[in-house]
């Protein structure tokens, strides 16, 4: 992939190049009729959401979920996600923008906290692997922290200088998580939190794909 330490970026799925937040919401707020709570808004929960999940669950409910309770709308989130998430598709541009990236001689890979074997066939499906080195999703428990995968990601990467590399996701997760390997972040306001929520992480915030490549570009150069 062109010499050692060329641009790369590590892209965040859900939320970044799959536009899920609809399957996500309806996801959350079956989770919440479990328990009887009130559904939310995808603004509310645009404002509210943040990692790790019990601690959302806690800002919603005014206590953390018990381990029961957690487990319960774990599972009950997991399964009608997978029957919702049919319906989502790429975030708009986000082939033309892989492909170009690719084409332009740098180097991408996907680093995801969805459960891996649930990942690797649904980006296969979107016909866009190729344009990775690597597709990564979460093989452990629920809930652990980005950075970790992170530390793990960047490690079997081979030629990939983190000072050249731009994670992009739509998480101050996603930021904190490239800070924690030398790399740097763009975060993107059409997922999962509000430009408020995301502009306290310090990096560059823009609304569209195509922008956050174009600060990428920047930021690795």
């Amino acid at each position: 992939m062109g010499m050692y330490g060329s641009a790369h970026i590590v892209w965040d799925w859900n939320g970044t190049l799959f536009h899920d937040n609809e399957a996500i919401i309806g996801a959350t707020n079956a989770a919440f009729a479990e328990l009887g709570l009130e559904p939310i808004t995808l603004e509310k929960y645009r404002a509210l959401y943040c990692v790790p999940v019990p601690k959302f669950y806690e800002r919603l409910m005014g206590r953390l979920p018990t381990d029961t309770e957690w487990e319960v709308m774990d599972e009950i989130f997991h399964r009608y996600y997978a029957e919702h998430r049919i319906r989502c598709g790429l975030t708009e541009g986000a082939v033309e923008l892989l492909a170009g990236w690719r084409s332009a001689g740098h180097s991408q890979s996907l680093l995801s906290m969805y459960m891996h074997e649930e990942l690797v066939p649904l980006v296969r499906g979107f016909g866009i692997e190729g344009h990775f080195v690597r597709v990564e999703g979460r093989t452990g428990p629920s809930g652990g922290s980005k950075a970790e995968h992170m530390v793990r990601h960047i490690r079997t990467l081979d030629g990939v200088d983190p000072s050249r590399t731009v994670v992009i996701g739509d998480a101050a997760d996603d930021a904190v998580a490239a800070l924690h390997v030398g790399a740097r972040a763009v975060l993107y306001t059409g997922g999962s939190h509000g430009r408020a929520s995301l502009e306290v992480a310090g990096v560059p915030v823009v609304d569209t794909l195509e922008q956050a490549v174009a600060e990428a570009e920047r930021l690795a150069a």
